[in-house]
């Protein structure tokens, strides 16, 4: 049996794709035996009529594929693949530790953003989630769409906390 060489190993390639083909790409390799990964991430999305949950790629116009070099004109022909991120002419190979970063951050990051909930300046609020789990603050100021400046007495000062809004959830009096 022959050792395989080098063209036959597996890394990891980012590619690039025509904008907004990343999903037809992915599945087109797919469906080829060609091993993809396309990162997706849950967002709401807010229209002037209303708000939707969307999934959408974390990178757009870019997927990973797991090939060896003899496959790389292969995944290049696929219809909306463009090219090869590369330096000196060369595809850059990605280490997998990188890989699963990505899909460690997918991961967590999904869990969170299904999870947003609807928060009002002023009211108290307990942090569900980290290190400073049970306690119980008042919402001082809402920065963007998943952070937060609560305000949470303890010992008798101050302590101003900026936290994810998946972290917290609103309290109503009665729950003190």
């Amino acid at each position: 049996m022959a050792e395989p060489t080098e063209s036959d190993a597996l890394f990891w390639y980012a590619l690039y794709t025509r904008s907004k083909a990343e999903k037809k790409v992915f599945a087109e390799l797919n469906f080829a035996g060609i091993e993809a990964y396309l990162p997706m991430i849950t967002r709401l999305r807010q229209w002037s009529d209303r708000k939707k949950l969307v999934e959408e790629p974390l990178f757009r116009s870019y997927i990973f594929v797991h090939i060896s070099e003899s496959d790389y004109f292969r995944v290049l022909n696929t219809p909306g693949a463009i090219r090869f991120v590369s330096f000196e002419r060369k595809a850059v190979k990605i280490p997998p530790q990188q890989i699963e970063a990505i899909r460690f951050y997918v991961d967590d990051k999904e869990s969170e953003d299904l999870n947003i909930p609807d928060l009002k300046e002023g009211q108290l609020v307990k942090v569900k989630h980290g290190p400073m789990e049970g306690l119980v603050g008042r919402l001082l100021h809402i920065k963007g769409k998943f952070r937060l400046i609560v305000q949470i007495e303890a010992i008798g000062k101050n302590l101003t906390l900026n936290i994810p809004r998946t972290k917290v959830e609103a309290v109503d009096k009665s729950g003190l």
